[in-house]
């Protein structure tokens, strides 16, 4: 058990609200948080709930949701270790705006709204990179929306399979294995368009010989011509992924 949380306390060090705190300070605020897990599958809290806790992944994969009133759904994000979510519950008391659900296995630290402003009026660094996390999400958000707009369904692919692959490909061979963990309908929920124009995409990469289709995984094997297809000049390194997925 040590070792699990050893190897938690040192993925939970690397999230943005740690960014330039001082070490020491770090760890004694990571022994503070407390542990959660949920299953495969689980919902963390729904849209519409009453919210004032904040979580920080140290294991797993989250999907954050939204539920639109005409009963459609889209996902807006698939996190990972060392990401945090449920933050605007602290900033704002109001209700969810969004459904957090376990894609796999999920052993994370939480801490409601009280504990953060302690840690905030004890190091003020921390709310500084707070308010950074929340800046770069809209400024993704922001980007999402202008692709949508600007760039074609098989661009937009091209593009998602690129961020996830920065963030949970592994090296396999002379390519990047990328475990998602989605289903067809979720990654087109998270491209922003129908399961039949995505995987129709996704075929004419994998003809192409760029990729592999594989259940709820891809092997990318050629990043170059997958990020010229993005409209990316940033090519995803095969021999440094920038985050391995732990499930």
């Amino acid at each position: 058990m040590s070792n699990v949380r050893g190897t938690d306390d040192a993925v939970l060090a690397k999230a943005g609200i740690f960014q330039g705190v001082d070490p020491d300070a770090v760890a004694s605020l990571i022994a503070q948080l407390r542990p959660v897990e949920f299953r495969r599958g689980q919902e963390i809290f729904h849209q519409g709930d009453p919210g004032d806790t904040l979580f920080i992944i140290a294991s797993g994969k989250v999907k954050i949701g939204h539920h639109n009133t005409d009963g459609r759904s889209s996902l807006l994000a698939l996190l990972g270790p060392s990401d945090m979510f449920g933050e605007l519950a602290i900033f704002d008391p109001g209700p969810r705006t969004s459904t957090a659900t376990a894609v796999t296995p999920v052993r994370a630290m939480f801490m409601d709204r009280v504990a953060l402003r302690t840690w905030i009026s004890d190091y003020p660094g921390i709310g500084e990179q707070l308010l950074r996390v929340v800046a770069r999400r809209l400024r993704r958000t922001q980007d999402t929306y202008s692709d949508m707009i600007f760039t074609d369904v098989p661009g937009r692919v091209a593009r998602q399979l690129l961020e996830l692959a920065r963030r949970f490909g592994e090296s396999e061979g002379s390519g990047l294995r990328v475990a998602h963990d989605l289903t067809q309908e979720e990654l087109a929920q998270l491209v922003g368009s129908s399961r039949e124009t995505v995987n129709k995409a996704l075929s004419d990469f994998a003809h192409r010989g760029w990729l592999r289709l594989d259940s709820r995984s891809v092997l990318i094997r050629d990043v170059e011509k997958l990020a010229r297809r993005a409209g990316d000049r940033t090519v995803v390194p095969l021999e440094a992924p920038v985050v391995a997925a732990a499930s």
